[in-house]
């Protein structure tokens, strides 16, 4: 069984993180979630800019919305985790969208869908987005033993 305490606008969790203001801390140290969150916010609106411009391949450009956007959705739905794992889990599934993302926006590349100078930064910042997701998950399952 999980225990909460408030105190002042904190959440404090006995799997040893809590929450302050919409910020993820774990055993005292600030993750990089927030940074995490703002990016994929970011990335998230700055895909569906570039898909406004993209005529046709509507089956395509759902996908790339899809996957695009789910990956900032489960980050903040970490944030709000009722366990240590389901934490891991949720940060898990914003990798696996982050992986499927990346392929689309390749595919958009290659198949020269769109010429949106944008594309090469959009790819960009989805590996960077990536990588912290891959640290996080990293982090978090280490400190879970």
């Amino acid at each position: 069984m999980l225990i909460y305490y408030i105190f002042k606008n904190l959440l404090i969790c006995k799997t040893n993180y809590f929450i302050l203001q919409s910020r993820i801390y774990y055993k005292d140290k600030k993750m990089a979630e927030n940074k995490l969150a703002d990016l994929s916010m970011e990335f998230s609106i700055n895909t569906l800019k570039m898909l406004d411009n993209v005529k046709g391949h509507y089956a395509l450009k759902n996908q790339l919305e899809k996957s695009s956007t789910s990956i900032g959705a489960n980050i903040r739905e970490a944030k709000y985790a009722q366990s240590k794992a389901d934490f891991i889990s949720k940060l898990q599934i914003a990798l696996k969208e982050c992986y499927e993302t990346e392929y689309w926006l390749e595919l958009f590349q290659k198949a020269n869908i769109t010429n949106d100078k944008n594309l090469p930064k959009l790819s960009h910042d989805c590996g960077t987005i990536r990588r912290m997701l891959i640290a996080s998950v990293n982090t978090a399952k280490s400190n879970s033993k």
